[in-house]
Order: structure tokens, then C-alpha cells, then sequence
């Protein structure tokens, strides 16, 4: 594995709500500033090659948001999907979602899968939206999916790490950088599984601020990391201790 090669970034798009009231706006206009730094930032991945971009667009826990700021979002969510739907496809990104999306209204739900089905074949960057997405949740729900998937005559068997990992909603593909806008420096849910062992950069930056330069300083910070994985690198052993 080459440690300094980026694959895979991971973004908590945090600040769309202190950046409007910094601005004395509703929240919803930091909302609709978010997703201009959406498309800025799979622009930028893709000039720069990253394979997959996974956003937390949406957690489990916003649905204890006020009503009025859900229906904004679930709204802003099918607008965006129609409205940006050809762009992507024309730029060859596979767009997947990830999450509980059961939760959601039929025309969303249909929005969504209409949006996979066009880009299914591309094979530029992958962009994933977690939208009801926890991290406790893809847990819980990629150990029952398991249980279900054996016989009543195994119940007893221990699992180990793939018994869980095939079942996850986002597998085989983790997280190199994880970046999290708007100066928390938490995971609050995020793919806890995955991000095991990716690299997490905070920055203050309030996710509409979010632009190509502020990008690279992480991907800059990533590159001067030192990635061990749990191993000890570079241990020299003297011939005298080899003798």
C-alpha cells in the first residue's frame, strides 16, 4: 500500500448554519452556499484524480432538527439531484447512497435510484452521500444482516472481521483523509468502522468557505503524515545485535 496516496477523502460538512448566522441570514442560504462548495470539491477530486469521495450530508441524528429545517433539506436534496444529475453523469461519476433510506419519501427515494441507475456504469470518481446515515447503525445493521444470512444451525459460531465488514454499507474501500469543516473535532457518527485508520483533519473552516485551496492544505497536511497501520517502521538493528 502506498501510504501517501490518496484514494479515498471523507468530509463532515460542518458549518452551513454558523456561516449564515454570521452572515445575519436564514440558515437555509448556508444550506444552499454548501452545496456551491459540493460541486467546487468533486471538481477538485476529480482534476486530482481521487477515486471515491464520501460526504455525511445527512445524519441519523438531524431528524431531531426542526421541522422546518428538515423539509428544507429533504427539498434541497431532490432539487439538487435534478438539477446536477446530467453534469455528473457527463462527467463520468458513479454516484452511490449510502444510509437508512427508508425514512425518506417516496419521490426521494425514486429521485435517488433514478440518480445511481444513470451513473452505474461510470467509471470516473465515485462520490458517495451517507444521507440518515450512523455509524452505530451500519454496525448494527451489517451484524443482522449476517445473522440472517446463516442457518439456525450456526447461531452458536463466532464472527470474526468480515463476517461484519461484507455486510457494511460502505466496504472494501475506506477513508485515507477524513475532513471535518467548522472546527468540531469529533467523529459524531461517521462511518466509525471505516475511519479506523484514516487520517482526521480539523480545520475552522465553515463548510461554504470550503474551496480548492482549502482542499489542498489538506491533502498537503495528509501527504506529511506518516502512516504505520499499527506497525513500527524503520528499525534498524545493528550487526552486532544480529551477531
Amino acid at each position: 500500500m502506498d501510504a501517501k496516496k490518496i484514494r479515498h477523502i471523507s468530509i463532515i460538512m460542518d458549518g452551513n448554519g454558523r456561516w449564515a448566522n454570521d452572515r445575519n441570514l436564514p440558515r437555509a442560504f448556508g444550506h444552499k452556499e454548501g452545496i456551491k462548495s459540493i460541486k467546487k470539491i468533486v471538481e477538485a477530486c476529480t482534476v486530482r484524480q481521487i477515486s471515491t469521495l464520501t460526504l455525511f450530508a445527512f445524519s441519523s441524528e438531524n431528524w431531531n432538527r426542526p421541522n422546518y429545517e428538515i423539509k428544507l433539506l429533504m427539498n434541497l436534496f431532490e432539487d439538487s439531484i435534478t438539477t446536477n444529475s446530467e453534469e455528473l453523469h457527463s462527467n463520468n461519476v458513479k454516484v452511490k447512497f449510502i444510509g437508512n433510506l427508508s425514512k425518506f419519501d417516496k419521490q426521494l427515494i425514486d429521485k435517488i435510484s433514478e440518480l445511481e441507475l444513470l451513473t452505474k456504469d461510470n467509471t470516473g470518481l465515485l462520490l458517495n452521500f451517507a444521507i440518515n446515515y450512523g455509524g452505530k447503525w451500519d454496525i448494527i445493521n451489517a451484524f443482522n444482516k449476517y445473522i440472517s444470512s446463516i442457518d439456525a444451525s450456526e447461531k452458536d459460531m463466532k464472527i470474526d472481521i468480515n463476517d461484519i465488514e461484507k455486510y457494511l454499507s460502505l466496504k472494501d474501500n475506506y477513508p485515507d483523509l477524513l475532513i471535518r469543516t467548522g472546527g468540531e473535532h469529533r467523529l459524531s457518527n461517521f462511518m466509525l468502522w471505516q475511519h479506523a485508520y484514516t487520517e482526521l483533519y480539523f480545520t475552522d473552516c465553515l463548510w461554504p468557505d470550503f474551496d480548492v485551496s482549502e482542499l489542498d492544505e489538506a491533502i498537503k497536511w495528509f501527504q506529511e503524515r506518516d502512516r504505520k497501520f499499527g506497525a513500527i517502521k524503520n528499525i534498524k538493528t545493528s550487526s552486532k545485535n544480529n551477531a
